[in-house]
């Protein structure tokens, strides 16, 4: 399959039109209505400093239905026991930094660049990113962080500098979105950890399916909060 190169124009290629590896077009920018259009159409970027913008739409899709999550025994007695507060939408800003960071190459390289920061800040301030953390005594220990749209939630990173902490972050969304009956999470490529919440995956052909379908609702924006 051939990779796009992107224009100026607000356009991607049909996500069927991805290589084996997923990867569909280059180029292009990080505004919000590009960033937006991705989301909707199945396509998210994921690239390097040293690389152009690459935009990807993997086949199968990794998928996890918040009603199916899974949790484990000994998070139930983290969960039980409030060993964290978890809080939604206070310290965006901090949480991608500490993503960022956590997924730092040897040398010092990392997906999460400084544009790719700038451009989730952005769709954060619109109402459309949103950041979950969890605190420990006053200290941020854990988070993740993604977009929302219609019914579903994208999510782009996690990160953990206390055992559990992400997992109780991820738990506390998965509680969140299916009360506002939402359909899925996004989890976009396949890990053995988001396999073991429950996650699974998915043909692309039923994944766009889906999420047209959830498109069809309005999104949830603004800040979102536990209490709310």
């Amino acid at each position: 399959m051939p990779v796009y190169l992107l224009s100026d124009e607000l356009i991607f290629p049909p996500p069927h039109l991805a290589s084996e590896e997923g990867l569909l077009a280059v180029g292009g920018d990080l505004s919000q209505e590009r960033l937006l259009l991705a989301y909707r159409m199945g396509i998210f970027p994921w690239y390097s400093d040293s690389e152009p913008i690459m935009w990807w739409s993997p086949d199968p899709r990794l998928v996890l239905y918040p009603r199916e999550i899974h949790i484990s025994k000994t998070l139930k007695k983290v969960l039980k026991k409030g060993v964290f507060q978890i809080t939604m939408d206070t310290a965006f800003e901090r949480v991608i930094q500490a993503c960022a960071h956590v997924h730092e190459n040897d040398d010092g390289g990392t997906w999460i660049v400084n544009d790719m920061v700038k451009a989730y800040r952005r769709l954060h301030l619109s109402g459309f990113a949103h950041s979950v953390e969890a605190w420990r005594a006053g200290e941020l220990v854990g988070g993740l962080y993604g977009v929302s749209l219609g019914r579903s939630f994208f999510g782009e990173s996690m990160f953990s500098v206390m055992s559990n902490a992400s997992s109780a972050a991820l738990v506390t969304l998965a509680s969140y979105l299916n009360e506002k009956s939402f359909d899925m999470i996004d989890c976009q490529v396949t890990t053995t950890h988001l396999k073991n919440f429950g996650a699974r995956e998915i043909p692309r052909k039923r994944f766009l399916k889906q999420l047209k379908a959830s498109l069809s609702t309005q999104t949830l924006k603004g800040v979102w909060s536990l209490d709310s």
